[in-house]
């Protein structure tokens, strides 16, 4: 789990934490944040989550986030949960433009989101706080091409 937290600003330690975690978005308003576990079809297995967090409906857009363990890396999860998070929020929520942000050195979740079809913004410097240090993050975005088939 340390190489999957190093690249977030979550501060856990065990699985407690990331079901405390989840509880307390359970508690939130539902409509500016969605978050799933991700877990293996074979086994039932959690390896991972992913989400939605800054999810505006009146706007409607979203950032996307995921973490995944790392005995799972390199079998095509993370693509796959998140175009299956990106289709469903074009299609469901109306969403039209969804943006995740990745740690400027995470190059895998630069690779994951390339191959799903987001396209690099720019770099926001000083972005968010990781392990009690400011650091600089890359936008990413993918736009839906039917927006105006998006659910209103």
């Amino acid at each position: 789990m340390p190489h999957v937290l190093e690249h977030t600003s979550w501060q856990l330690r065990s699985i407690d934490d990331l079901l405390q975690k989840f509880d307390a978005m359970e508690s939130t308003n539902p409509a500016s944040e969605l978050r799933f576990a991700i877990v293996l079809r074979n086994t039932g297995a959690l390896v991972g989550t992913i989400g939605f967090h800054s999810l505006s409906l009146m706007n409607r857009t979203a950032e996307i986030a995921y973490d995944l363990a790392p005995d799972v890396w390199g079998r095509g999860i993370a693509p796959s949960a998140c175009m299956a998070m990106v289709d469903w929020a074009f299609a469901r929520l109306g969403v039209v433009r969804v943006q995740a942000t990745a740690l400027d050195s995470n190059v895998r979740t630069v690779r994951v989101l390339e191959k799903c079809a987001f396209q690099r913004e720019g770099l926001l410097h000083n972005f968010r706080m990781v392990r009690g240090e400011s650091r600089n993050f890359w936008i990413y975005a993918r736009i839906n091409p039917n927006p105006t088939s998006a659910k209103s």
